[in-house]
């Protein structure tokens, strides 16, 4: 099965067990990714549906490419500038083709209800401090006067 995926502003036509040097991603060695935006996918002749298909791989360097010399001259204007510069990778190892998008969003789902009950009880100290600061005067809340700018004396004619 092959799919083409798109990541870093580039297509890749990928098998399970391909590796394949994309643009830097997120992430260090040894860590999993899901390259979402399948383009296509299929086995021999037919092709099949995109669409929820993912393609998971697992990062295997972060690397930099040769470095490439970037030189400016200007003839008879003794102008001339060297730059260097180097891209950085990432090395990716396809592992499967065909996962689905809908396992992951599931887990994220049941982790928000938690943090936003812990949420609450901070909100609600925040009001009642807000409800103490009212009951102060606003007299304190004025902002001072601007001053003018000072004057330079006038010059003495000598």
């Amino acid at each position: 099965m092959f799919a083409v995926v798109r990541t870093g502003g580039k297509q890749y036509r990928v098998a399970a067990g391909d590796k394949i040097v994309v643009e830097k991603m997120a992430g260090e060695a040894g860590d999993n990714v899901s390259l979402g935006d399948v383009l296509l996918a299929g086995e021999g002749s037919e092709l099949k549906s995109v669409a929820g298909l993912t393609v998971s791989a697992e990062i295997i360097a972060q690397a930099k490419a040769e470095k490439i010399f970037v030189f400016k001259k200007k003839r008879r204007h003794n102008y001339r500038r060297k730059n260097g510069h180097r891209q950085q990778h990432t090395i990716l190892r396809i592992l499967a083709i065909g996962d689905e998008k809908a396992k992951p969003a599931a887990k994220k789902a049941e982790a928000k209800p938690v943090e936003a009950e812990a949420a609450k009880p901070a909100a609600e100290k925040k009001v009642a401090a807000k409800k103490a600061d009212a009951d102060k005067p606003a007299a304190d809340a004025k902002p001072a006067a601007k001053k003018a700018p000072a004057k330079k004396p006038a010059a003495d004619k000598a």
